[in-house]
């Protein structure tokens, strides 16, 4: 499992514009890498929309946000059509990535047992190295959240 301090894994996945994007592209910048299951149902629009809503605030602060999920750059396009969303969204949908950094779980609804992305969130320096890790997330309120950690370094710190 990884852990603060770790060289954070790399990666290339497609976009929702079907070009490649990887993380050596923002070396020397923060990069917010977001999990989440799947475009377009409540969790994971409310949580797109805040790190949308808050993309110049992340720049400002040095930072870029990338949402990762299995859906396809096609979905990803009509995902961020539908809601105006402003952010980067790549595709893996070979479940390498998401594999890579331990949020590939085993998870349960109604009993029922099935494999899913358990919604997480990695801060990566510019360095390249696993800054803060936020598990389990609700999306409410968490861009809010990591924004403020990235301004002022510890988590549950408001931003000034």
């Amino acid at each position: 499992m990884l852990q603060e301090g770790d060289v954070a894994p790399a990666f290339v996945l497609p976009t929702d514009e079907g070009k490649p994007l990887g993380l050596k592209d923002f070396r020397g910048r923060s990069v917010v890498v977001y999990f989440y299951p799947r475009d377009d149902t409540p969790g994971c629009t409310l949580e797109a929309q805040e790190f949308a809503a808050r993309a110049k605030d992340f720049a400002g602060a040095g930072a870029v946000v990338i949402g990762i999920s299995p859906d396809s750059p096609a979905c990803h396009a009509r995902f961020k059509t539908k809601h105006g969303l402003d952010l980067h969204l790549a595709s893996d949908e070979e479940k390498t990535v998401v594999e890579a950094y331990g949020v590939w779980v085993e998870k349960s609804m109604y009993g029922r047992k099935y494999m899913g992305v358990e919604r997480a969130t990695f801060l990566i320096s510019a360095e390249g190295r696993i800054a803060h890790i936020w598990r389990k997330v609700k999306p409410k309120g968490h861009a809010a959240e990591v924004l403020a950690f990235i301004k002022c370094g510890k988590p549950g710190k408001t931003a000034r």
